[in-house]
């Protein structure tokens, strides 16, 4: 089965570069270009399916292709839930004085919202309990860099440290063959 990723396009200013988790926020002036840019990229190709995060960022990034019109949207494709760390940056985060970074799992667990073994445990049942039920060929997913990034970490053997990582600009693709 292959998977196309597409994270979503730039979003609004104020969130760039920070947790955005669960918010519902929506694509920057740019962004919706870049999502306008996309549209006629994935029009050219054909999907068996079509997945997106429930969340608005998202659905804005898809809106304009005509792969909208049979997408599926779901909160299983959600980034994770960073609780009321939400919205804000690294440094806004340190700042508050009540969470300090020692390394990257501990800063992950110590930050308030999902758990991140049950995020894991989320898109690892997404796309690989549930996509291959469907039995398709090639599959489109618009989701979130945190969602990909665990994806690769899956699918490479590689920590979730070393996944997150790697650079997943808006509005980018990425093909994975998935078994």
């Amino acid at each position: 089965m292959r998977v196309t990723l597409l994270r979503h396009a730039e979003v609004e200013e104020r969130y760039k570069n920070c947790y955005n988790g669960h918010i519902d926020i929506g694509l920057s002036e740019n962004g919706y270009l870049q999502a306008r840019e996309l549209a006629k990229e994935l029009d050219t190709l054909k999907f068996d399916a079509v997945f997106c995060s429930d969340l608005r960022r998202a659905k804005e990034t898809l809106r304009h292709s005509l792969h909208a019109q049979d997408a599926n949207y779901t909160e299983k494709l959600r980034e994770k839930s960073w609780g009321v760390h939400e919205g804000l940056s690294f440094d806004e985060i340190i700042a508050e004085g009540k969470v300090a970074y020692i390394d990257f799992l501990q800063w992950i667990e110590a930050l308030d919202g999902e758990a991140h073994e049950e995020y894991v445990k989320r898109v690892e049942e997404f796309f690989f309990e549930f996509l291959p039920s469907l039995k398709k060929e090639d599959i489109l997913v618009v989701t979130h860099a945190g969602v990909i990034r665990v994806l690769l970490s899956l699918i490479n053997g590689i920590t979730l440290e070393e996944a997150f990582g790697i650079k997943i600009e808006n509005g980018s693709l990425t093909r994975v063959e998935i078994c």
